[in-house]
């Protein structure tokens, strides 16, 4: 993001004016659009309120904004140079469409860690640098030479990619699978979004987990899909609720995170599993399975996805390289019907006509690669560390005002606060003090509940940033 120079000679206020009016003539704030406020905009380009008041009152004697009480600050409409009398309404157009934006509490987040870099990361779901196999995708791509045909490739992903993971799937999930029966995506939520964009319809019903990651992704509603709850409890979702939403609203699809649940980490039960095949055979109901966390699984013990047990074909199984290798590859799968495949490939090739070769190809070479069950075995250890230091810190900053189930695997810790403050409030206290999470709420659970990713963050990072969310939580309960 563009700061002002201090070592300049020209002074602070004369910078900001000159990037508003570029950025003013470049049509980035369009006639009659809404600047922002001298606050913010003090904050992101730390500098004083005083100074963007100076600013804004250089941009305004040239005629270029205009300012009403209680209206803001605004691009004028008739004295920008040779602007035209009429306009797109841009704020309509942005505002408009069937595609919903993020959450706010997610937008938030994101703008925090935009502008605030040094905050400490409870909230992203990604692995941290020292995690990932950068060493050795470093390796791989200087043993081999990525020289073959760069067009477009076949819509269903790089062939080698789909051979290699027919392997792995096998291998480490236990699945059968054939090359033919693979879509290979960008990751999980592309997966996510194929699903509901092209096999429902706007109006059918679904049912997803509660809490649930789902909940968070606006392309459900954007879809226009009816969402019906499933509780969460220490064993999963109960299959006899399945049946009853059926009953109820003809629900058509059931979307589950079985292993390492996002955000709760509870693993459904093996009764449950076997109820669920039973519930979904007379039903004819399909399950989509999303299996991003089962590899990161502590002391080794990996629990099997539902696939594994599918000799119906009643799953659609997603899984990604996001959670265990690296996010940046952008590499993920889905295993279905070749039929369910050939649709949703043909979907894709719309969008964007495939997938970037290149990244394809390092990430076959990575599944079939040595280095990758020893990263494994470092990646679950190291997690399972990550994972004791923020319990260990918890137990130390709010022993008497949290409580949580430690997750054997995953990323996430889900935690219900024993005192109850607004999710707002206690999250813009956190980022006051230099720490960001996601608040329960996000997830589609009561308030209450708090959900910390520990992967992002370092081991110094974990213990200060729940000493500051400590912090946080008791300024808003005095």
């Amino acid at each position: 993001m563009w700061k002002p120079d201090r070592q300049s000679s020209k002074p602070l206020y004369e910078q900001i004016a000159d990037h508003l009016e570029q950025k003013i003539s470049y049509g980035e704030f369009p006639p009659g659009s809404l600047l922002p406020s001298e606050r913010k905009l003090a904050e992101q380009l730390g500098v004083n309120r005083s100074t963007v008041i100076l600013a804004f009152g250089e941009l305004r004697s040239m005629g270029i904004i205009e300012s009403r009480a209680g209206s803001g600050t605004r691009v004028s409409r008739t004295k920008w140079g040779a602007m035209p009398k009429h306009t797109p309404n841009w704020s309509r157009y942005a505002e408009g469409g069937s595609f919903l934006p993020n959450l706010p509490f997610l937008r938030r987040i994101r703008e925090a860690l935009t502008q605030q870099p040094s905050l400490i990361d409870f909230a992203s779901g990604e692995l941290s640098p020292d995690l990932a196999p950068v060493n050795e995708i470093a390796a791989l791509m200087s043993e081999h030479r990525y020289t073959s045909y760069l067009g477009y490739d076949n819509p269903q992903g790089y062939v080698p990619l789909r051979e290699a993971l027919v392997s792995y799937l096998d291998t480490y999930r236990g699945i059968q699978a054939s090359e033919s029966s693979i879509l290979i995506t960008s990751g999980s939520q592309q997966s996510l979004y194929l699903i509901t964009q092209c096999l429902l319809s706007p109006g059918d019903a679904v049912a997803i987990e509660d809490p649930s990651y789902c909940y968070s992704l606006p392309m459900f509603q954007s879809a226009g899909l009816r969402l019906f709850r499933l509780p969460v409890d220490e064993h999963g979702v109960c299959p006899d609720d399945i049946r009853s939403l059926y009953k109820k609203h003809r629900i058509k699809m059931v979307f589950l995170n079985p292993n390492f649940q996002n955000p709760t980490g509870t693993v459904i039960s093996l009764e449950r599993r076997k109820q669920l095949f039973d519930v979904a055979s007379e039903l004819g109901l399909p399950i989509v399975e999303d299996d991003p966390f089962s590899l990161t699984a502590y002391e080794g013990k990996v629990p099997m996805p539902l696939k594994s047990m599918d000799s119906n074909g009643s799953i659609l199984y997603i899984g990604s390289f996001s959670k265990i290798a690296a996010s940046g590859l952008r590499i993920g799968w889905m295993v279905a019907p070749r039929s369910i495949v050939e649709r949703l490939a043909d979907a894709r090739q719309q969008m964007d006509f495939g997938l970037s070769v290149i990244p394809q190809q390092v990430a076959a070479q990575f599944i079939k690669s040595s280095y990758f069950r020893p990263h494994l075995d470092r990646l679950q250890i190291q997690l399972q560390f990550k994972r004791d230091l923020l319990i260990e810190s918890l137990r130390k900053e709010l022993p008497d005002l949290v409580t949580f189930t430690a997750p054997q695997g995953g990323l996430h810790l889900w935690c219900k606060l024993l005192h109850v403050v607004p999710d707002a409030k206690l999250l813009e206290e956190a980022i006051k003090k230099g720490v960001v999470f996601v608040p329960g709420s996000v997830y589609g659970s009561d308030p209450g509940f708090v959900r910390f990713t520990y992967a992002r963050a370092n081991a110094e990072e974990i213990k200060s940033g729940i000493s500051k969310f400590a912090e946080a939580l008791r300024e808003l309960m005095t």
